[in-house]
């Protein structure tokens, strides 16, 4: 039989009866399925503003003991706006993605200063809102106001692409039309927000990326990649972009019982956050790496150093990358006076860089020098 790969949206749109019974399906199998989720108790819409940005690219059992420690610390938008920007990113250190952290302090601060605190009921005024896109702005006006706005995210985009057998690329501007076009299609009239969430868990527990689990599906008999037997092709993979090594090293350099911290600049991983001087290395003799590293910690922060000996490898991914990170000891020789280091460069006691916000790695190395901590070893995910 010949497959044909339709492309008008309007070939993809279920009719009245599907819909229907669609909706029913859905909001009977979410009433006795969906999680009991702790940004789901509230429909305060901070809340759920603070749940989907953390919700990004994160799975949900990581997100709760984040999502509940922050809006403990931060129980309103007020309280985020006034909150410096150090701790924001302290509370949200290990969950990555650190530019949403500060896209939410800037947008806090913004809601404040152009909406008197209050969270935005306007489509438009909510996007203009930084690291707001579409998908989360019509996911925060919808479970919080009931406001009919479609989403489209990772586990909606993958349950939709299968029900209506879209078999293109959902991320290509064909498929996102089309399937922008089918969940406005979908959306009932009343109780928008219960049925997005639903979209979601649905897409996220049972129409999984590999092996959806169809017989327990309650709307299996609706599907269309179901019936033609393409869940498997539906959606179409993504082109994996290859992996790439990459070596670096951290310097833990040591005076008068302090650690030499610096900051990262904008525009580079980890912006805001604190770090020991880290370099991707080139050499691959150990004398030339001693050579590299003593320049390279000179030229970032003015400070010579003593190199000392290799302290531990921490192995860990970061996008695209697969990084090896040697890290070494090393003595201050000369430089300028910790008073005049600047405001990016700092020197702490061990225990004083838990208060600063610190990338995975960089915590397992700060860690290490806190006595009676031992190695930390193993490997970080970004």
């Amino acid at each position: 039989m010949t497959r044909i790969l339709r492309t008008d949206a309007e070939d993809f749109l279920p009719d009245a009866t599907w819909r229907r019974g669609f909706r029913r399906r859905l909001a009977a199998w979410f009433a006795r399925s969906a999680r009991d989720l702790p940004w789901r108790r509230t429909r305060d819409p901070y809340c759920v503003w603070v749940s989907e940005i953390m919700l990004q690219q994160t799975q949900v059992a990581t997100v709760k003991p984040y999502f509940e420690r922050f809006v403990r610390a931060f129980p309103t938008i007020e309280a985020l706006a006034a909150a410096d920007e150090q701790q924001v990113l302290r509370l949200w250190e290990g969950l990555g993605y650190y530019r949403r952290a500060r896209q939410l302090h800037e947008a806090a601060r913004a809601i404040v200063a152009e909406h008197g605190g209050r969270f935005p009921r306007d489509r438009e005024a909510v996007r203009r809102l930084p690291g707001i896109g579409r998908y989360t702005a019509g996911a925060i006006l919808s479970i919080a106001f009931d406001a009919r706005e479609p989403i489209l995210e990772a586990n909606s985009i993958r349950l939709l692409a299968r029900l209506v057998a879209y078999r293109g690329d959902p991320a290509s501007g064909e498929g996102g039309r089309i399937l922008w076009a089918v969940a406005e299609a979908v959306l009932p009239r009343t109780n928008v927000g219960a049925f997005n969430q639903a979209l979601m868990e649905l897409g996220s527990m049972v129409c999984v990326p590999k092996a959806p689990q169809c017989e327990t599906c309650p709307v299996a008999v609706l599907c269309r990649a179901r019936a033609a037997g393409l869940q498997a092709e539906i959606p179409a993979a993504k082109a994996k972009r290859p992996s790439e090594a990459r070596r670096e090293a951290a310097v833990l350099v040591r005076r008068d019982g302090r650690v030499l911290v610096v900051q990262r600049p904008e525009g580079q991983r980890w912006a805001g956050l604190w770090d020991f001087p880290r370099f991707e290395v080139h050499a691959h003799d150990p004398a030339a790496i001693e050579r590299e590293l003593v320049e390279a910690v000179e030229r970032l922060t003015g400070v010579a150093i003593r190199f000392g000996g290799h302290r531990t490898t921490l192995r860990h991914g970061v996008t695209r990358f697969r990084i090896t990170l040697d890290a070494y000891d090393a003595d201050y020789v000369s430089g300028p006076p910790p008073k005049h280091a600047g405001p990016a460069v700092q020197w702490l006691r061990p225990d004083e860089l838990e208060h600063i916000p610190l990338s995975t790695t960089g915590r397992k190395l700060a860690r290490l020098l806190v006595p009676d901590r031992g190695d930390p070893g193993g490997s970080a995910q970004h």
